[in-house]
């Protein structure tokens, strides 16, 4: 009987080497012993290894590639049985190609809950690490104290090492830590609590944040919970604040509606008004992640831009795209209507994508900022570009739709969306038609936002810079293309 020793719990890689070689070798399912170096010791010495059977290179495997990035994510679960049933998912795939397609199997089920569990973990820990700061020989250095659900740790770093690239830091999870010195990653031993200090001057900071983003009329306690339940508030210095504000809500609530403005223009305050009316009766399908999203991101109160402008503008298209663009943010028409890249922009937007083979309707289309910021000049609303407070505090948003999403590829028109996605700022003319990375919305090409042609000074500089804009559009087509060919596991 063969067994299989993986390097770590979450050993993608290794996984499928290994199955793949004994997919080949027809190996049946219940043949196979999976196991992690340095767990089930007694296994090891009761298994008894066969050698494997010559593998048949001519039989080419074949999976979608939602198996494959379900796969990755589930091998990360807690359950002990993980392992066995992706070799199993994989031999079914074999025999019934479409299996991935089918809803009710047993098996797709499963995997789809592991891999769910897996990405909500990612995201509470993202959301829940609370570094405290110690001094050291070489300065200043920020530990933190996580306890998650399943096998996430070394997943999760990209996201810290983008965050945080200029702190020296280390998180401490029970069986596994992981340090960065402001140039590479070090992984170690699991810790304890107690190696985290209780307390430090950070932990103001995060209260008196918590107090300031706190709104009183958005109060519902049991999503509060969903959203930030109750086995963290232990490690999250903010949560000795969430009974007194709970208990505050209603008087607070009273003097924020005396308190409001109207700085709007009047067609803008009477679109807000009839909105908010609205906003309350919407009705979410559960199975439509994007339009949850949509509603919650109505709401949003994470930046001060909401209380100027109309309304949320957040992004719309297919869910199933291959494409995704991210432009910088709404515009005055945008912002009016409620939908993406409609004012003039959109319209050279639209033209170049017919031109370029795109259809917009097979596309999804966003902003890297949600709201419209403007600074008024008499009736009028002027554009203005949003900051990188501004833009930091709506990357949730475009991180939750990319996770929605999962683009082939994304493209960044401009500036602020290269500052989004990759959290770096970069020239748009120098990283024109090259592909970034970003450590939540895979390849990102690179090209001018729509409204830099309507800011050209004459017609034969915008022919040229349009004519290019449209080659960018078909490249980036073409390599999504290429990009849509078959995985392999």
């Amino acid at each position: 009987m063969p067994v299989v020793t993986l390097a770590t719990p979450d050993d993608f890689a290794g996984w499928r080497d290994q199955a793949r070689a004994l997919a080949q070798a027809r190996v049946p399912l219940d043949q196979v012993v999976w196991q992690v170096a340095g767990e089930s010791a007694d296994l090891l010495e009761a298994a008894v290894t066969e050698t494997l059977p010559p593998s048949d290179s001519s039989r080419e495997l074949r999976v979608p590639r939602r198996f494959v990035e379900l796969a990755e994510l589930a091998v990360c679960h807690r359950d002990a049985d993980r392992f066995a049933l992706l070799y199993r998912m994989l031999c079914r795939i074999q025999d019934i190609p479409k299996l991935m397609e089918i809803a009710t199997d047993d098996d797709v089920y499963r995997l789809d809950r592991m891999a769910r569990a897996v990405r909500r973990d990612l995201h509470k820990m993202t959301a829940f690490v609370r570094f405290k700061e110690v001094q050291s020989e070489t300065g200043p250095v920020y530990l933190a104290w996580f306890e998650p659900d399943h096998h996430i740790v070394d997943r999760a770093t990209s996201f810290f090492v983008n965050r945080f690239a200029t702190m020296r830091w280390t998180i401490i999870t029970p069986e596994r830590s992981v340090s960065w010195d402001l140039q590479a990653l070090t992984m170690g031993p699991g810790g304890h609590r107690q190696d985290v200090p209780e307390e430090d001057a950070t932990d103001d900071v995060w209260r008196t944040y918590y107090a300031n983003i706190f709104n009183p009329a958005r109060l519902h306690i049991d999503a509060m919970k969903r959203e930030m339940p109750v086995k963290y508030w232990k490690n999250l210095p903010e949560s000795r604040l969430i009974a007194p504000l709970i208990r505050s809500a209603g008087q607070k609530e009273a003097a924020m509606i005396a308190k409001a403005q109207e700085d709007a223009p009047k067609r803008a305050a009477i679109i807000s008004r009839r909105l908010e009316e609205e906003r309350d009766s919407i009705v979410i399908d559960a199975a439509d992640p994007l339009g949850r999203l949509r509603q919650e991101a109505a709401a949003c109160q994470r930046c001060p831009l909401y209380q100027d402008a109309t309304q949320t503008v957040f992004g719309e298209g297919l869910p199933t795209a291959d494409l995704v663009f991210v432009g910088e943010q709404p515009g005055d028409k945008e912002d009016l209507a409620g939908h993406p890249f409609v004012g003039p922009a959109g319209a050279m937007f639209d033209r170049a994508l017919d031109d370029a083979g795109i259809d917009r309707r097979r596309a999804y289309v966003t902003n890297a900022v949600k709201h419209f910021k403007f600074e008024p000049r008499g009736k009028r609303r002027i554009h203005k570009k949003p900051g990188i407070a501004e833009i930091n505090a709506c990357r949730h948003w475009i991180e939750s739709e990319m996770e929605v999403l999962k683009p082939r590829l994304t493209i960044a028109l401009g500036a602020t969306a290269i500052r989004s996605l990759t959290g770096q700022s970069a020239s748009v003319l120098a990283s024109r038609g090259q592909v970034l990375s970003s450590s939540f919305a895979g390849p990102v090409f690179v090209t001018v936002h729509p409204s830099f042609l309507l800011r050209l000074p004459d017609e034969q500089s915008q022919k040229i810079e349009y004519g290019r804009f449209v080659d960018d559009l078909k490249a980036a087509r073409e390599l999504a293309a290429r990009q849509a060919e078959g995985a392999r596991p």
